[in-house]
């Protein structure tokens, strides 16, 4: 049965997410220029950075340059990524939107190459965070179960398991005196199918069946799209997605590590499936030729390509 929603909301991902795992160093004004571009398409929320280890990722170096130069167009949500408390207060102290979340991970071993954190250390990471949301009064909003549908180093997760890290975040909302807009099942490393989204999302709706519900996907294996058709089916109707396909998790433990859904290819699938975005589809293709520019190698996107069917209807139109 399907239950396709009217509007979906996309959250952009590729400045941090494509731009983190690039091998060269990209300069910050084109980061900043790219930034902004997708804020002329209508796209309401960016994640733009990431306040993490230099080290680790050299590509997010200059995390508070970007974020401090970029210039804001009114009504969209510039937001970052941390792992860890200390790259929380990173965060606070920069203009970059605090997006009030918390994560677990279904998968132990990707959690302690991710954060450096087993689970119970991961518990505890999350009340700090929620103490300082209170105390900067950031809202709570989403909380997340990374590696949802499997991991490279443990397998398939089970749904028992997405089931219980569900509830832990919703019981540490609770603790707080807090409650969460819903809950992100990420496909971290790319294990899902169709069929696994069916599963998983059945599995939590059934516990949960008015819990609001979004997706981080991967393209890993290119099942990206038709994963995301199944969510749609069932209602979900928020994603997070890349431009021109960007990016890939630096502690995957696989070499062949892909960004998330592209974002002007699962644009184009909703509008011509009748699902509205708010995205102007043009503009989003214009910034994903400047991503590759930008990177200065081929991206997977397709649409970037063949470009959108508006032309081909046009030409139709003008024959007839």
């Amino acid at each position: 049965m399907s239950d396709l929603p009217q509007f979906v909301k996309v959250h952009e991902e590729g400045p941090r997410e494509g731009f983190q795992i690039e091998p060269g160093p990209i300069a910050t004004a084109r980061k900043v220029e790219f930034i902004e571009a997708l804020a002329e398409t209508g796209l309401m929320q960016i994640d733009c950075v990431s306040f993490v280890n230099a080290q680790k990722v050299p590509g997010m170096a200059d995390a508070e340059e970007v974020i401090r130069s970029v210039r804001r167009k009114p009504g969209v949500r510039y937001t970052g990524l941390w792992l860890n408390t200390r790259g929380l207060m990173r965060a606070l102290e920069t203009p970059v939107d605090i997006v009030g979340a918390i994560r677990v991970t279904g998968s132990e071993t990707f959690c302690i190459r991710n954060t450096g954190m087993n689970h119970a250390q991961t518990l505890d990471e999350q009340r700090r965070w929620l103490d300082i949301y209170r105390e900067r009064k950031v809202p709570v909003e989403w909380g997340y179960v990374m590696t949802a549908f499997g991991c490279n180093y443990e397998g398939f997760i089970s749904t028992d398991k997405v089931r219980t890290m569900v509830q832990q975040l919703l019981d540490l909302a609770a603790e707080a005196g807090a409650s969460l807009k819903g809950v992100y099942l990420a496909d971290t490393v790319g294990w899902g199918t169709p069929q696994a989204m069916e599963r998983t999302i059945g599995a939590v709706r059934e516990r949960w069946p008015d819990l609001p519900l979004a997706l981080h996907l991967h393209d890993t294996r290119g099942t990206g799209l038709a994963n995301a058709y199944a969510a749609l089916k069932l209602g979900v109707a928020q994603f997070d997605s890349t431009c021109a396909g960007l990016g890939g998790c630096p502690f995957a433990g696989h070499q062949g590590a892909a960004g998330n859904i592209c974002t002007e290819d699962f644009v184009f699938m909703c509008h011509e499936m009748g699902i509205k975005t708010g995205i102007d589809l043009e503009k989003l293709i214009e910034c994903a030729h400047m991503a590759e520019d930008i990177v200065g190698h081929p991206l997977p996107g397709k649409v970037l390509r063949a470009g959108s069917l508006a032309h081909f209807r046009q030409k139709l139109a003008a024959w007839r």
